[in-house]
């Protein structure tokens, strides 16, 4: 059912930019300052944002947007109806059903009768919810890459979670509809639009630490299926209200098993790409953000603990090396997950302990601590502190990071972290994943050719094989 609050005029309105822009390009809309002037939004006109995906990071990121006053969630879709996840990170109950209550159970605190209607397939909720200003995407990495393409070639902003993508293929893909659309768009490594990780971009973009030649990165993830060592052989009843065909989107079909779903899909090649690809596009942001980091010329990953061509390890450790640019010399990246943490420098006193994330950037003028710990990253030694004191910010401000692409879908800047630039620190993450997926195996990349230079093998991970009726190009 349609939302029905909304006046006339502002259904008018959205439909003669919506005509306009198609009528100019079939991939272009026109903003809506266009008709008001930039940053214009008539007390009417809310953004009305259709959510698809409404699970555990689904409901987190509309509690994000539940915040905005001039966002209104108008409609949502996702396979399943019910999820409990009372017993996975999330502490909650998701889906269709549980989604559509909570949302209009805060909506009618100040708009009596409103409804907010609910798909199982995206699609069709394209189709039926013309007045829809944007899309958030917040399914499982595997279908990412088709539901952004389809929806921005639909005319519809994008606001996707990370990994932009699951492939290397579609990222260059989604980065390309991107930019001829000119949509506005967002991926959702949240941890870009906060404080500490802007000073300490801020602080590898003014050199405090000098020229940086090594970075260490590391989390505390692992599994989600701890004891796992491949696919059970017995099959699950799908769960009451679930479509498991649409779940399965684009990936061959196969039987129902709950540790597919919900959450831990993560653990399986297939659907997820383990922490690497859970976590790179937080903690490889800051040095691909601060330090301009280029394409790296080689990969090598390890698996920690068991692994093979369908499940994902334990933890990870990972060597990229990036070329020298204009600015900084090469850069040796190291990437570590499951526990595994690099050696303490002998610059950090002792006292100073890592945190269970983090990360810690050498330069030769000095070493840069960041954890989740600290509201700021720590300089070692404390002289340093000096000249980051006087720093003159350069970082465009930030607004929070689902505002910023909220206005910029009503013309104002360009999110920072739009799709060119997510696509770009996906597909450095999945080169980790494509050397972890390949055993471990070295990938020499040609970047230009998006090749694993010698390895033949790599070309089925770098674009993925799809079901019919799930293409991308």
């Amino acid at each position: 059912m349609k939302n029905r609050t909304f006046k006339k005029t502002s259904r008018s309105r959205r439909k003669f930019i919506k005509n306009a822009a198609l009528t100019a390009t079939a991939f272009t809309i026109i903003p809506r300052h266009v008709l008001g002037g930039v940053g214009h939004v008539a007390p009417s006109d809310r953004v009305n944002i259709g959510v698809v995906g409404v699970g555990g990071r689904g409901k987190n990121n509309l509690k994000q947007l539940l915040d905005l006053e001039e966002v209104q969630v108008t409609a949502l879709a996702d396979p399943a109806e019910y999820w409990d996840l009372s017993n996975f990170y999330y502490q909650t109950e998701a889906g269709r059903g549980p989604i559509k209550k909570f949302l209009e159970e805060h909506y009618t605190k100040t708009i009596p009768g409103f409804k907010v209607a609910q798909y199982n397939d995206f699609k069709i909720m394209l189709e039926q919810e013309s007045n829809l200003d944007g899309i958030l995407c917040a399914t499982p990495d595997h279908t990412h890459a088709y539901i952004s393409l389809t929806s921005m070639k639909a005319g519809k902003p994008v606001y996707c979670e990370k990994p932009l993508t699951h492939n290397i293929w579609e990222a260059r893909q989604v980065s390309k509809v991107a930019k001829e659309t000119g949509l506005a768009t967002q991926m959702g490594n949240q941890l870009h639009s906060s404080e500490r990780l802007r000073t300490t971009v801020e602080y590898l973009k003014a050199g405090i630490i000098g020229n940086v030649t090594e970075v260490h990165a590391w989390v505390g993830a692992t599994r989600w299926n701890a004891g796992l060592k491949g696919v059970p052989d017995i099959s699950n009843p799908v769960p009451k209200g679930l479509d498991w065909n649409l779940w399965l989107g684009p990936r061959a079909d196969r039987p129902f098993k709950d540790v597919y779903a919900p959450v831990s899909w993560r653990d399986f090649w297939d659907f997820g790409c383990g922490a690497m690809g859970d976590f790179g596009c937080h903690d490889l942001d800051a040095p691909v953000w601060g330090l301009g980091l280029p394409a790296p010329e080689t990969v090598e990953m390890f698996p920690a603990g068991f692994s093979n061509d369908v499940i994902t390890p334990y933890g990870e450790i990972g060597y990229f090396h990036f070329p020298a640019t204009a600015k900084n010399g090469p850069i040796k990246l190291t990437w570590y997950s499951g526990g595994l943490r690099p050696q303490h420098p002998d610059l950090i006193p002792q006292e100073v302990s890592f945190a269970g994330r983090g990360a810690l950037y050498v330069g030769d003028k000095g070493t840069m601590l960041y954890s989740g710990r600290s509201e700021k990253p720590q300089l070692f030694p404390e002289s340093l502190n000096t000249g980051a004191a006087n720093l003159k910010p350069s970082l465009s401000p930030t607004q929070g990071h689902h505002k910023d692409w909220v206005e910029a879908i009503k013309g104002g800047a360009s999110a920072s972290s739009r799709f060119e630039y997510g696509a770009h620190l996906t597909e450095i993450t999945l080169l980790g994943v494509m050397s972890l997926r390949l055993g471990g195996q070295k990938i020499y990349w040609d970047a230009e050719n998006m090749k694993a230079k010698g390895l033949p093998e790599a070309d089925q991970i770098i674009q993925e094989d799809v079901r019919k009726g799930w293409e991308m190009s």
